[in-house]
């Protein structure tokens, strides 16, 4: 298989675009790939790093509101769309893939003018602005979340899940000893992204005194540059603070409860791994789609959401403790898990595009 690949922005895009380009050479091992990004952004640094051949376009995201910055935009737009026309024709595509970010904008444009064969990815409950731009020129969507499926046409859309899953999947299990934890004891992790959250840190750091008589373990992951200021606290036996954490799957394996944010990667292997949580969603986000993206699984009764502004010692201990001593509401949230996690998401998105690709040639 000959495929560009495009993403761009954040881990949240650009993992997954990784995911479905490890699946296909893990499929078609002798499969030449190509991935479009944007000059400025981290795939730029990322990508080549893989091995895997990179070309830069320069574009910007449109201001959501009235400026002339705009003006500034749509001309990028405009040369990154003759780019990558330029781009297309020279390495002659069998598929063209957008996992995201308002890179792929040109991207699937022009390859959708050029006669290729184009499938987008929306891996968060709410659409993105590209893609929402980018339905009429995909010939296949793939969704993490069967509540997104209304939002694109139906001859299009496919519930795929998201294709960060498998590798979170294949995993091995971590050994909580080497974490300097006990291995009989329930464990309860708090992470709020690779970086951190410093709002949502200063309070789990003003409590964490409060956990010292509770029956389980906490393992605090604060983000490097958080950990710098509270690497020499002192905190009860049964609490754990780190910085971070490379395998975090692995950990999620050995995990009874996890107080997390509500990323659509994170999301998705906390589907599959069956990991109970307690998300406090990000409220800083473009359209809130962090707490819609708890929403969709709060409502189906297989997460807890406390929202940030509702974060108290109270509120959060109140919470675990109740979660982890019902028995009941325990393992109902862990079988509607199993229910709602797709564990071939790499998998489903392969055979799409494979038949998109057997589709175009069975005339020739």
């Amino acid at each position: 298989m000959r495929a560009i690949v495009s993403a761009g922005g954040t881990g949240g895009h650009i993992y997954p675009a990784i995911a479905i380009i490890n699946k296909i050479k893990e499929e078609e091992p002798n499969s030449e790939i190509l991935y479009i990004g944007t000059s400025d952004r981290m795939e730029k640094d990322l990508i080549p790093e893989l091995g895997i051949r990179y070309e830069e376009i320069t574009v910007s995201g449109l201001k959501r509101k009235i400026t002339f910055e705009n003006f500034k935009v749509l001309y990028q737009f405009l040369s990154a769309r003759n780019k990558c026309k330029k781009i297309i024709k020279e390495f002659e595509p069998d598929v063209v893939i957008g996992a995201g970010g308002y890179v792929t904008g040109p991207v699937i444009w022009a390859a959708k003018k050029l006669g290729k064969k184009t499938f987008i990815h929306e891996q968060n409950s709410v659409v993105g602005l590209s893609n929402k731009y980018l339905t009429k020129y995909a010939d296949k969507i793939g969704v993490s979340f069967s509540s997104t499926l209304d939002c694109f046409p139906k001859e299009k859309v496919v519930l795929t899940g998201n294709p960060c899953s498998e590798k979170a999947i294949n995993m091995k299990k971590a050994n909580k000893e080497n974490y300097g934890l006990n291995k009989t004891k329930k464990l309860v992790l708090i992470v709020m992204g690779s970086l951190g959250s410093k709002t949502v840190n200063d309070k789990i750091v003003s409590f964490l005194n409060d956990f010292k008589n509770k029956d389980y373990e906490v393992m605090f992951v604060t983000g490097n540059s958080y950990y710098e200021k509270v690497k020499k606290l002192r905190v009860p036996e049964n609490v754990k603070i780190v910085p971070f954490v490379y395998e975090m799957p692995s950990l999620m394996k050995v995990t009874d409860l996890m107080i997390s944010r509500a990323g659509a990667s994170t999301m998705s292997e906390i589907l599959v791994l069956n990991v109970p949580t307690i998300f406090i969603p990000s409220p800083y986000v473009t359209n809130n789609h962090q707490y819609k993206n708890a929403m969709d699984l709060v409502k189906q009764n297989a997460a807890l959401i406390l929202e940030e502004k509702d974060l108290t010692k109270e509120n959060l201990i109140k919470m675990i403790d109740e979660t982890l001593n019902d028995k009941n509401t325990y393992k109902n949230i862990k079988d509607n898990l199993k229910e709602l996690g797709i564990k071939d998401s790499g998998e489903r998105i392969y055979e799409v595009l494979k038949g998109m690709i057997m589709d175009d040639k069975k005339f020739f």
